[in-house]
């Protein structure tokens, strides 16, 4: 396969460059950093005239989580969210469109935080500011 940058970031990743894996790559991080769902990024599969099943875009996105690629964030374990950015960062969640953005900046402070067990430290927070519009309170 001809070594294109998403070839190379495959394989700098540890990943095998299958057609599949860089078909869900181009789609994935062609467009900066954003927010999709496996549904989400099957229709876009779908839109460009490709056949891959929903099931192998949850493996290849879940691979891509592993390799260090990808964040992936569950809100309220019942969807899951692939992140580009994986940058130490934090979101708002519109939960009435299932929208994720990022949130820019430092500001948040977590105070309080349990000690650890033993042998364990925190390694990040993760931290979800759920939105609604005005008037639904």
């Amino acid at each position: 396969m001809t070594a294109t940058p998403t070839v190379e970031r495959l394989r700098s990743a540890g990943l095998r460059p299958t057609r599949q894996r860089v078909l869900l790559a181009e789609l994935l991080f062609g467009k900066g950093d954003r927010h999709v769902s496996a549904e989400m990024l099957h229709g876009e599969v779908l839109d460009v005239g490709e056949q891959v099943s929903l099931a192998t875009v949850y493996n290849t996105l879940h691979q891509f989580t592993d390799a260090g690629l990808l964040r992936e964030l569950a809100i309220d374990g019942s969807k899951a969210y692939f992140d580009t950015n994986v940058s130490n960062h934090n979101h708002f969640f519109i939960e009435d469109r299932g929208e994720l953005i990022d949130i820019h900046g430092e500001n948040i402070r977590v105070d309080g935080l349990p000690q650890p067990p033993e042998g364990m430290r925190i390694s990040h927070i993760d931290v979800v500011v759920r939105l609604v519009p005005d008037n639904k309170k």
